[in-house]
Order: structure tokens, then sequence, then C-alpha cells
């Protein structure tokens, strides 16, 4: 199988340059072959073993398992993440939460991220602040031994902890007063009504744990988060959340109920409300 037998047979699932896309992402990632050396067809001359590995790589494509999951990694920020079934695969709309932290230039001591998943926002701030004191939880073990291997392959410092927030441990509380700078959470915010809508490669393939919140409580993490922020955040500290615009509005109106002040709604590249940041 050469390149262009590869992506046609993908674009029986997929947009054609999308099938293109993931082509020549295989192509590199897993035999390191540029779209230069596809032209001069180095393509065609794959070992007997690498053809065989294409082809249950195809398999699994064609069965719409994304293809991050099937190379076992995914690029955030200019940096390379291992990521697997127990973790989200990190979108582009986090990697601008990302950058509208950055874009503050508040002074920041130390860092809360909770529901880290890989690790993606926790590990990129370790690295944009590295004399912040970077702290990151999340409910699921496996998706914290995720996590700690990008921080260790990204040559950063954080401390992984297994922790619900919804039903957080007292001593965690006493120990959090008053102690981070900056919280920030990408929690589930995908209610079970817009499931219709999802493509089968997130619905079929990424963990629910991460994704789903209840319909009749769709701002139950963020609510828990913020709550927990009115003790656990230095004065005049920041809460930044990834948001689903559904409830963009309901969310603002939940945080200054709660006593935070200068809320601000942003839209992400695609014009929808995608992010909120609140100040203690």
């Amino acid at each position: 199988m050469n390149y262009n037998e590869m992506w046609h047979r993908l674009a029986q699932k997929y947009e054609e340059g999308e099938a293109k896309a993931i082509s020549r992402m295989v192509y590199e990632v897993r035999f390191g072959l540029t779209l230069s050396d596809i032209c001069i067809g180095k393509d065609t001359q794959l070992s007997a073993n690498d053809q065989k590995e294409l082809a249950e790589i195809v398999q699994r494509l064609e069965r719409q398992e994304p293809v991050q999951y099937v190379l076992g990694q995914a690029t955030f920020c200019g940096r390379t993440f291992l990521v697997n079934k127990h973790v989200l695969i990190p979108r582009p709309e986090t990697e601008e939460l990302v950058q509208l932290i950055a874009d503050s230039n508040q002074s920041i001591g130390s860092i809360l991220d909770i529901g880290t998943g890989s690790g993606c926002i926790a590990v990129t701030l370790a690295a944009m602040y590295p004399q912040a004191e970077v702290t990151a939880w999340d409910i699921s073990e496996e998706a914290l031994k995720v996590a700690r291997e990008n921080a260790r392959q990204n040559h950063v410092q954080a401390a992984f902890e297994q922790v619900d927030i919804l039903s957080i441990p007292p001593h965690y509380l006493e120990e959090g007063r008053e102690r981070f700078s900056l919280i920030v959470s990408n929690p589930p915010y995908i209610i079970n009504k817009e499931r219709a809508k999802m493509e089968a490669n997130v619905l079929h393939y990424e963990p629910h744990l991460a994704l789903f919140v209840p319909d009749d409580d769709p701002l139950l993490f963020y609510r828990a988060i913020a709550r927990y922020g009115l003790t656990a955040l230095k004065p005049d500290g920041w809460l930044y959340f990834e948001i689903n615009p559904l409830f963009a509005n309901d969310l603002r109106q939940m945080l200054a109920s709660m006593s935070y002040h200068d809320i601000a709604i942003k839209e992400d590249a695609f014009g929808k409300q995608r992010m909120i940041k609140a100040q203690r």
C-alpha cells in the first residue's frame, strides 16, 4: 500500500482533505516520511514489516478510531503528548484557553489544573511558568499515569494527584486554603442531548467520564470548582474554564452569584463562546 492507495481507502470514511491529512500524519509519525519523501516515492519502499503495520493502522482508522490514539500521540501548543483511550485528545480550543492565560500577563506563583487528563494544560503551563508550583488533579488513575509520563517527557515538574472535585477529602480543603494563584479546568461539559450530533470517532472512542455531564445539571463541575476556588484561590486569584457555549450565560450568572468579579467570556477561533475567566 502506498500513500495514494491509503488516502483513497480512508476517503470512504472521511472527507478527502482529512483522509490525506491523516495519511500524511501516519507516514511522518510512524515511518518518518515527510511529504517530500512521499513525492519522490519513498512510500513505496516500506519493508514487509512496515507494510503489515500500515495495513493494521488503516484497518483501525477505517473503524474511525482517532488517528491520535492509533499513533499514541497528539500535538498541543507545539509539544508532543502521549494519548490513549483513558484521556481526551487535546483540542485547539483548549490551546486557546492556555493562550488566554498566557496573554493575561499576570503574576502566577501556583497553578491547579482540575481534570487534567493527558496533562496537556498542566504540562504546558509548567513549561511557560517554570517558577510556578503546578498541581494537577484527575479522578482517573489511568489518566494520571499518562499525565505523569507527559510531564517527564516534556521535562517539567508538576504534582499529579487522584482527587475527585465532587468529593474533595477534608485535608485537601485545609491544605488548599488560599494556596493557588490560578485554577484552570476543562471539565466534562457535554450534555447527553448533544450525543446525536457528535462524531463517531469521539463518541465511540474517547472517555465518556471526561466528556459528559447530566442534562439536569450542566454546571455540576463548574459549581464544585468555583466553590473550592472561594477558599483555595489567593485573594485576587483567577479561575479559567473551557465551557459549553450553550451555558455560557448561566455560568457567568453563577460565578457572579458566588461573588466572583471581572468575569469575561471569550470566543474561540470559530466564534463560539468557549472560555471564561473570573477573579476571586
